[in-house]
């Protein structure tokens, strides 16, 4: 069974040879967040499959929020490709939870921590996080988890 920074690899060799600049663009640049995060520290180390999909919704968060300022600022084709390649990452990461299913996790972990009232948020996102890590933005989360506490 091949690893996901493996599969990534292969990805790259596969759009470096269709001549698709944008995969290639978007791999290299997460092969390269993948290295710099494998030899930070005290001694050099491979990194697991969920450690590897932390790096790539960190990318492709990085991707989304330059494709918006790009977009603000009347660049439209800098927005177009930053976009492409954010639909690139997004294909290596887990399905996003949709607002239902999200919002039935969040439910069930205020009954199992019993939080009542915006004080409780952080017992809630304690349990919540490891959860949907890679599957929901923390930022929509919290959001969320806070509209069912004070509601």
């Amino acid at each position: 069974m091949t690893t996901l920074k493996e599969q990534i690899r292969a990805d790259l060799v596969t759009a470096m040879k269709a001549r698709d600049e944008i995969s290639a663009r978007a791999l290299r640049m997460v092969l390269t967040s993948i290295r710099n995060e494998e030899v930070s520290g005290t001694a050099v180390r491979e990194l697991a499959d969920d450690e590897v999909v932390k790096i790539l919704g960190r990318e492709a968060k990085r991707r989304r929020e330059a494709a918006s300022a790009f977009a603000e600022a009347g660049r439209a084709e800098q927005a177009a490709a930053e976009r492409a390649e954010e639909d690139v990452l997004n294909a290596y990461l887990p399905a996003q939870l949709d607002d239902a299913e999200l919002a039935a996790m969040i439910a069930e972990a205020i009954t199992e921590t019993g939080a009542t009232g915006p004080g409780g948020m952080g017992q809630v996102m304690k349990l919540l996080t490891p959860r949907v890590a890679g599957r929901a933005d923390g930022k929509r989360v919290a959001a969320m988890v806070r509209g069912q506490l004070s509601g």
